[in-house]
């Protein structure tokens, strides 16, 4: 089944660029010129990434995840002139699962978006043998990849959810950002060390909506460990 992409930028050359190295990797690509143009677009169709610039006519790219984070889990790749720290760490706590600077290289943004569409449409399990994870309040389930604080559901991205996932299955373990990047992404992050400390933060956010008690322990100089305290 051909993955469908949704391109969000404005300037023309970019998008048509983007939009040339998507096809050639055999992926159906859909082109949109504005925050609104998108919005339509994501009204009338589905899509299994997002690909969005943040400076756009109409609704920008902040508003724009925000918006879709209400109602979709639709995995976001931003790639903004926008450079500061600021802004990419807003970007990511506002719903964002990665984030690439311009100018861009060809190789980096399908390694970025090779990454993201591989951990966000993995098939549920074949077998029986996947455990669901419980530790207090939370139960997080393997096969329909849903993470529930008592009987909420919170909505987690497709990262947020694999980091969470990967600590549950060894809630002794202490793990590094560098280890939690090779787990997490494989292929390699091209990113600053903080988007560890802001999924952590985001996922901890989340949680706390629900639930006071302290899931993921900071051991300092170190990395970060399930809190089973």
């Amino acid at each position: 089944m051909q993955l469908k992409i949704l391109v969000v930028e404005d300037d023309e050359d970019i998008n048509r660029i983007l939009r040339r190295y998507l096809e050639r990797e055999q992926y159906e690509v859909v082109s949109a010129f504005s925050g609104t143009e998108a919005k339509l677009q994501l009204q009338l169709n589905s899509f299994d990434l997002i690909l969005l610039d943040l400076m756009l006519p109409g609704i920008t790219g902040e508003e724009l995840i925000l918006e879709i984070r209400k109602y979709a889990q639709i995995p976001i790749l931003v790639i903004s002139a926008k450079g500061s720290l600021t802004d990419k760490v807003n970007a990511l706590k506002n719903g964002a699962d990665d984030y690439i600077t311009k100018p861009f290289e060809r190789d980096e943004v399908l390694a970025r978006v090779e990454a993201i569409l591989r951990r966000s449409r993995q098939s549920a399990p074949n077998s029986n043998n996947e455990n669901d994870y419980t530790i207090k309040n939370l139960v997080l389930r393997t096969a329909s990849r849903e993470v529930y604080v008592g009987c909420n559901l919170i909505s987690l991205t497709a990262y947020e959810f694999d980091i969470l996932h990967l600590m549950l299955q060894y809630p002794e373990r202490v793990f590094t950002k560098d280890q939690l990047y090779q787990d997490i992404w494989k292929t390699g992050y091209y990113g600053e060390d903080n988007t560890i400390n802001v999924h952590m933060s985001n996922i901890r956010k989340k949680i706390k909506e629900y639930d006071e008690e302290s899931y993921i322990k900071t051991v300092w100089g170190i990395g970060f460990k399930i809190d089973n305290a």
